[in-house]
């Protein structure tokens, strides 16, 4: 049970359905805006960190949230038929009826993140058993690909740390424009990076990353993106502001068990991550269209975002290559 109950995350994403009223089409399953409004009433009569959110006037999260969990339920469903998974319904059944996790009233004690705490409150809101088995579906995910996926990058760092480990003296806004436009270099040019790495920049070429070895890395979308894509975002923007990472991925393995002199054993949260980027490459197999009052899709951040300008990074096409899926 503790394994289905964690890492509860999920997504959303397009352009706006033409229909008055509708809040998002998925696969010809219509959501409506009165439907949504319907889940956010739910929340606010039963979960005192929804009526938190409404004196903070910042029920849209909540409302985006849900957009989004509609469309990763079809995206998991999607993924798990051509995976060949089943969720255990007697696992999931025996969840429900041995102390339900997402029963009752939200722990203050999660409201401290509000991005997981919006995302549980609206896990709590909806259907449960629905919920629970889109969390195990996408956690089966994580178990099936961990011990088999591998990256090679090239790659350089923006606005990082010094070696002693101190700040850059560098705006936020500038390392964040700085890293957009690299990614554009590299998309135009990818053999750039190799002068960067001339140039002493904190930059390789080549570079293996195995998921098992760096989980908390597996659920960011280096992992999620297929060969010949740039991207630029930020690896840990909570702690380090500054710091992006300009990445194009060479090689992406799926396949063989990955060899490594360190795995590291990853959390419930990690998983959850990990469960949900593996989504990535299913997203284009949805057919789906979004109201733009619930945001636009952000493939780097797996998530609604509330407009282009919000977007936690950038994903690019090496050019002549396949478009990347943003």
């Amino acid at each position: 049970m503790g394994v289905v109950a964690s890492g509860l995350l999920l997504a959303g994403c397009g352009a706006g359905p033409s229909q008055v009223g509708t809040a998002a089409v998925v696969d010809g399953q219509v959501t409506t805006i009165d439907e949504v409004q319907g889940l956010i009433d739910k929340a606010l009569k039963e979960q005192p960190y929804a009526q938190q959110l409404a004196a903070q006037h910042k029920l849209d999260l909540v409302g985006r949230e849900i957009v989004r969990q509609q469309l990763l339920h079809a995206v998991v469903q999607k993924a798990a038929q051509k995976e060949g998974l089943v969720a255990d319904q007697a696992t999931i059944s025996a969840a429900l009826s041995q102390g339900d996790p997402l029963a009752g009233e939200m722990p203050e004690s999660l409201a401290q993140d509000q991005p997981a705490a919006v995302t549980q409150l609206v896990q709590r809101t909806r259907d449960h058993r629905e919920a629970l088995t889109d969390a195990y579906l996408e956690q089966q995910l994580a178990v099936k690909y961990l011990p088999k996926l591998s990256v090679t990058l090239d790659y350089i760092v923006i606005g990082g740390p010094s070696a002693d480990g101190q700040a850059p003296s560098i705006d936020p806004a500038d390392s964040k424009a700085e890293a957009l436009a690299k990614a554009q270099t590299y998309a135009a040019d990818p053999a750039a990076v190799q002068g960067d790495v001339a140039k002493g920049e904190q930059a390789g070429v080549g570079e293996p990353l195995a998921a098992l070895a760096s989980p908390a890395d597996a659920g960011s979308v280096l992992f999620g993106s297929e060969p010949n894509t740039v991207m630029a975002f930020q690896p840990n923007p909570s702690q380090l502001p500054t710091e992006w990472l300009v990445a194009i991925v060479k090689q992406r393995s799926t396949d063989k068990p990955v060899s490594t002199d360190q795995p590291q054993q990853p959390t419930p949260d990690q998983i959850g991550a990990i469960g949900v980027r593996m989504l990535q490459p299913y997203l284009s197999q949805v057919d789906y269209k979004i109201n733009p009052r619930y945001g636009v899709w952000d493939t780097v951040g797996m998530d609604l975002a509330a407009n282009a300008n919000s977007f936690q990074g950038l994903l690019l096409p090496v050019r002549g290559s396949a478009p990347a899926q943003q």
